[in-house]
């Protein structure tokens, strides 16, 4: 490598000016420094191909080094550097041209939807105006839904939702609740209507709790809702009177549903199992549909738990005056048995029928006051006495439902403050309506035994296993 630089410096000095000799002589130096550097004896360079492993591909590079004995100007090395065929080719594949075949989706406009909150007070005409709309939209809106009715009625907490453009309503969205909403759509001088309904995923909760105060405190510690409480008091309103029988101590489970949507809880549904220990006594409800549809609460071994007759016609109501045949008049002030039990509630509290009947009474009937009585058969019949007022729409001769709403409590005849006064007869004889033993509804029948057998073994064993996490996450 020495020999050839001092040779090619000795040619070259012969024939250059000692200026153009120490350019020359330096230039040349570098490029044998560069030589050097490369592993190989000759001038040129090779690299062999690396694999496809994600590795570059590269042809030979050549370098030469070529003087002109001829000129004293191009006295310069030359570079020769040949392009890499791979090189070309990934150059040519980014430069790709586009696919014509590919369609470009345009993006979908933006609605700019505007919300308003039913409260109380509002209508169709201040919600519009509020939005900046006129009278004539809210009578097309009208005119619109007068057939499926569906904007004749809102109410506080709903919401209507407006998407205007250019000062013209284009669409209304009235959203009763997450699960349900009423779109509707200007076509023309109308509106299309489309009613869209949501179906919300079901997952189980459990809550259990002990009295302490009373069910709604202790229940509402426990984390159900008041829909889950007032349930839980309805299924075992025929064996336990809240308002008098429960008692400190007293311990209540319950599996009930709970709604979500997109990942929210929305509300709860049905209970599906729940217990309830009173007093010492154990009383369990298990859900059961059959393969008819029909929907019910039954106990372990299939009896029905609603009986022929409530054991109170009005919820969580204070006894202020118990069944006694001996019981001074607090009016009259003499002895005179009291057949009934009296409720104390405010005025306008709801009156439930006890049982399935036809009102056989329904008017005043001396210090009773306004009185309706009901005939149940098997020689059964109630009476509400004190009403404030009746229930509208009901006669003599009406039929009516358990539980169905038959007047409201009040004061008239001789009372001393607002109360429903109730009495059960049997064949015309007096009973105390706390502790008279009510008929059982109809139990499972014998064609669905097997189904709810399968159900009921799963609830219970769901209900035991949900109060044993319970306990060892309290540990």
């Amino acid at each position: 490598m020495g020999s050839i630089v001092f040779n090619v410096i000795k040619n070259i000095g012969s024939r250059l000016p000692t200026v153009h000799l120490v350019a020359v002589s330096i230039c040349v130096v570098i490029i044998g420094i560069t030589l050097m550097l490369v592993p190989s004896e000759k001038v040129s360079a090779t690299r062999g191909d690396r694999p496809e492993s994600g590795t570059l591909q590269q042809d030979t590079v050549k370098l030469e080094l070529k003087l002109d004995e001829e000129t004293d100007t191009e006295l310069l090395p030359t570079l020769q550097d040949e392009r890499l065929p791979s090189d070309a080719t990934s150059s040519e594949a980014n430069e790709q041209p586009e696919d014509p075949t590919v369609t470009q989706v345009p993006a979908e406009p933006v609605e700019n939807w505007v919300d308003y909150k039913v409260t109380s007070g509002d209508n169709l005409s201040t919600l519009f105006k509020r939005a900046g709309l006129t009278a004539l939209d809210v009578h097309q809106v009208i005119q619109a839904t007068k057939d499926n009715k569906a904007l004749s009625r809102i109410y506080p907490g709903e919401t209507l939702s407006f998407l205007i453009e250019g000062g013209e309503l284009k669409k209304l969205k009235h959203i009763v609740s997450p699960l349900k909403q009423v779109l509707l759509e200007r076509d023309g001088d109308s509106y299309r209507t489309e009613s869209l309904e949501r179906e919300p995923s079901i997952q189980h909760q459990f809550a259990q709790g002990t009295i302490e105060n009373s069910l709604f405190l202790d229940g509402s510690r426990a984390g159900m809702s008041n829909n889950t409480i007032m349930q839980l008091a309805a299924i075992f309103g025929w064996d336990i009177d809240f308002a008098l029988d429960i008692r400190k101590g007293d311990t209540f489970r319950v599996i009930y549903e709970e709604k979500m949507l997109d990942g929210e809880n929305i509300g709860t549904g049905n209970i599906v199992a729940a217990e309830f220990v009173n007093q010492g006594n154990v009383f369990r409800a298990l859900r059961f549909t059959d393969s008819k549809g029909n929907t019910s609460y039954y106990t372990p071994d299939g009896n029905s738990m609603r009986k022929a007759f409530l054991r109170t016609p009005v919820d969580f109501a204070r006894i202020s005056s118990p069944f006694n045949l001996s019981r001074k008049h607090p009016v009259l002030n003499k002895i005179r048995a009291h057949k009934g039990v009296d409720y104390a509630a405010g005025t306008g509290t709801p009156i439930k029928a006890a049982g399935d009947g036809k009102i056989i009474f329904r008017g005043v009937k001396g210090g009773y006051g306004n009185v309706i009585i009901l005939q149940h058969g098997q020689g059964i019949t109630t009476l509400y006495a004190h009403m404030s007022r009746f229930k509208k729409g009901l006669s003599v001769g009406s039929r009516v439902q358990q539980g169905q709403l038959i007047g409201y409590v009040g004061s008239s005849g001789l009372a001393t403050g607002p109360h429903l006064h109730y009495e059960f007869r049997i064949n015309g004889a007096h009973k105390n309506p706390m502790t008279v033993k009510l008929p059982h509804a109809d139990p499972v029948p014998k064609s669905e035994r097997a189904a709810f057998q399968s159900v009921s073994q799963t609830l219970l064993a769901q209900l035991d296993k949900y109060a044993s996490t319970q306990v060892a996450l309290a540990e």
